[in-house]
């Protein structure tokens, strides 16, 4: 006997796809008469309902920050009713997914983070009509493909803006991979505040490192804090580098932040459990899953979307790691 699908029942009882499927979870916030037509619609099918089924693909190994987004895309999903597949960690990296996933029996969408393959597979995937949701692009995403990000240039602005009003000129940069869209977008955002005071970062105050993890952010520190005229200030891709770039300060002699200034980009745990603890970026990583999910049930729903790429606000978090610069 054929199972009845979410679309079947939300065409039959003229109820939204969201609505079936939090009825047919048992989730209190569905009025009982809905409950029950519901049901009763779901009865007259001959069969069981069945839930939207999200594959959510993150190819990294889920660390605090990955974590953080495939949590809330689990969280969010239970609400909207969706199942969630999970295919993480490194392994998946090179696996050829995308093309797939049309083909797969039992998938009816995607939420893809941070994928590493370039646009064209995106726009192979999307001309497919298969519904899904970029959660921080790595290259540019066509421009009708569904993607959600944080503000990266503002909040790298903010950042700089914060080092220059504290009398820094010379600040290290130590970015991440050079192919990466986020990796442009906060040097653009770190540029801009120098920038507008007729001073451009010089190429030796600048490193940019394949994987942002702490050893590397370690080894580029090392190397900017021992040119001749060293920084005032470093300012890391992420938070796991600047905790690197704070062990090789400490190598060297130099006090944080009364020698050197260092801050990083993320806000994750480890930002509050260094000392002096890190001054950062904070990103909306759980809004950012849940804004994922939301997108991706208006395309199950056919609503048509204005804003396809969307941006989430960041927020500077000032805290013991810059000072003044030093005199």
């Amino acid at each position: 006997m054929r199972r009845a699908s979410v679309r079947d029942l939300a065409a039959q009882t003229g109820l939204s796809i969201a609505t079936v499927s939090r009825a047919l979870n048992g989730q209190a916030n569905v009025a009982e008469h809905t409950r029950q037509k519901v049901l009763e619609a779901a009865g007259q099918k001959g069969g069981q309902a069945t839930s939207r089924v999200v594959y959510l693909r993150c190819p990294y190994v889920l660390t605090d920050y990955f974590g953080l987004i495939v949590s809330s895309v689990a969280e969010a999903a239970e609400l909207h009713g969706f199942s969630v597949v999970l295919n993480a960690g490194e392994a998946a990296r090179n696996s050829d997914v995308l093309s797939s996933l049309p083909d797969r029996p039992g998938i009816d969408a995607a939420i893809l983070i941070l994928p590493p393959e370039p646009a064209s597979a995106l726009t192979a995937l999307r001309d497919r009509r298969f519904p899904f949701v970029v959660v921080d692009p790595r290259v540019s995403p066509p421009r009708d493909v569904v993607a959600v990000s944080a503000a990266h240039f503002a909040g790298a602005r903010a950042l700089m803006t914060h080092l220059v009003e504290l009398g820094h000129r010379r600040v290290g940069i130590i970015g991440g991979p050079r192919e990466w869209l986020v990796n442009d977008n906060r040097l653009a955002g770190y540029v801009a505040p120098l920038a507008e005071m007729g001073l451009l970062p010089a190429p030796e105050l600048m490193r940019f490192v394949p994987e942002p993890n702490e050893e590397n952010g370690y080894h580029a520190a090392r190397e900017l804090l021992d040119v001749a005229d060293r920084p005032t200030a470093i300012v890391a891709f992420n938070d796991k580098m600047a905790v690197g770039a704070t062990r090789a300060a400490g190598e060297r002699g130099l006090r944080v932040p009364d020698d050197v200034s260092i801050a990083g980009f993320d806000d994750i745990d480890v930002s509050r459990a260094m000392q002096p603890m890190l001054t950062t970026v904070r990103q909306p990583l759980a809004e950012m899953g849940r804004m994922a999910v939301t997108l991706l049930s208006r395309l199950l729903e056919r609503h048509e979307l204005d804003a396809l790429h969307v941006e989430l606000a960041t927020e500077l978090v000032v805290r013991g790691s810059t000072g003044p610069a030093a005199v």
